[in-house]
């Protein structure tokens, strides 16, 4: 019988890691060897562990966490090369014989580990740069208004102030494969590479939006903005740069943080509500060994 991947999914600030290892030690208890995927795009890049919330060295002597701070800040890692990445761990895992328990909060991050999702190519040398300066040339508005000259029906569906999106329609327009691709339909298909238990993890809105604000606090506290003024000196690079909180860091704006960031939790829950056959289970209250004695 194929073995079972068990994937967590959930806002920022649920307590994903820490339920991740509260079900590992049941599962080794179950004399299973559980080990943990990253599935979040921005805990790729070494240097913004503090901003991110990676799991911490403590956490990953409780659990093995693979794809965590495995690239400099300065690389730009794309879901396509993320996904190849994390099909070769879990296979592998699976071979050992070891249980992966996928754990992330970048939604299609979670569907590229765990789905064979077709998405665009990468843009040649050069292209992606060309146009990242002519956004700083014209500004956004006018360089959408490029982009609904040359693909209009793609313009339709971009904001005027979505910088990256526009930028990523028109290199795909220049090299011909601005079409969506088959991924775009699989992404909330029920198709799994392997038979897997999807959990999502929700909890009642003021408890997170709490959390949420509490963690911003620590992560203030503990010197994420030195981490990303680091990381902007090591020449982080444009994917890097996207890190949520990174420019109100480097602003000193707080609040604006804190606002993003339940924002941003707001949009993985909605998120989540489309994946097909996911479990949710409701954690508001309960700690993460109730939760995991829950699960098993």
């Amino acid at each position: 019988m194929e073995r079972r991947i068990i994937a967590l999914f959930g806002p920022t600030g649920v307590g994903k890691t820490a339920i991740a290892i509260a079900l590992a030690s049941r599962l080794r208890d179950s004399g299973e060897r559980p080990v943990a995927v990253s599935a979040d795009a921005l805990q790729l890049y070494r240097g913004l562990e503090l901003l991110t919330a990676a799991p911490t060295a403590g956490e990953r002597a409780s659990l093995e966490h693979q794809l965590v701070a495995c690239f400099a800040v300065s690389q730009r890692v794309s879901v396509a090369r993320y996904a190849r990445l994390a099909h070769e761990r879990i296979d592998a895992l699976l071979a050992e014989g070891a249980t992966p328990i996928v754990v992330g909060g970048t939604g299609l991050y979670l569907r590229a580990a765990l789905a064979n999702l077709e998405l665009a190519p990468a843009p040649p040398p050069g292209v992606r740069e060309r146009w990242v300066a002519r956004l700083a040339e014209i500004g956004s508005e006018a360089l959408h208004a490029v982009l609904a000259e040359r693909a209009p029906a793609s313009a339709a569906k971009i904001a005027p102030a979505d910088r990256h999106r526009i930028v990523r329609a028109l290199e795909l327009h220049e090299v011909g494969a601005l079409t969506p691709p088959r991924g775009a339909s699989q992404l909330w298909s029920a198709e799994m590479r392997h038979p897997t238990r999807l959990i999502g993890l929700v909890m009642e809105r003021e408890a997170l939006y709490a959390r949420i604000d509490a963690r911003v606090e620590e992560i203030v506290a503990s010197g994420a903005r030195a981490e990303v003024e680091a990381a902007v000196r090591d020449g982080a690079s444009a994917t890097a740069s996207k890190a949520l909180g990174f420019q109100e860091l480097l602003d000193g704006d707080i609040e604006a943080l804190k606002r993003r960031t339940r924002n941003y939790a707001r949009r993985q829950l909605t998120w989540m509500r489309k994946l097909p056959d996911v479990e949710i289970v409701d954690v508001t209250g309960r700690s993460p060994d109730e939760v995991a004695a829950a699960l098993q």
